[in-house]
C-alpha cells in the first residue's frame, strides 16, 4: 500500500501511532472521558429536545 515495509510513508504512519498513543501519561484516558462527556451530553441533548416536542404535540 504505501510501497513495502521499509518505506517512510510506512514509518511516519507507525510513528504518528505511537505517538497518540504513548506520548504522554493519560493522553489515552483524557480522549476517551472527552469523548464520553460528549456522548453523554448529545444524549441529554435529545432527551430534551423529546421532552420539548412532547410538550408542544399535547
Amino acid at each position: 500500500m504505501f510501497g513495502g515495509t521499509f518505506s517512510i510513508m510506512h514509518w511516519l504512519v507507525v510513528l504518528a501511532v505511537v505517538l497518540l498513543l504513548f506520548g504522554g501519561r493519560g493522553k489515552v484516558s483524557a480522549i476517551m472521558g472527552d469523548f464520553g462527556k460528549g456522548l453523554r451530553n448529545f444524549k441529554t441533548g435529545l432527551k430534551g429536545e423529546e421532552d420539548g416536542s412532547e410538550a408542544e404535540a399535547e
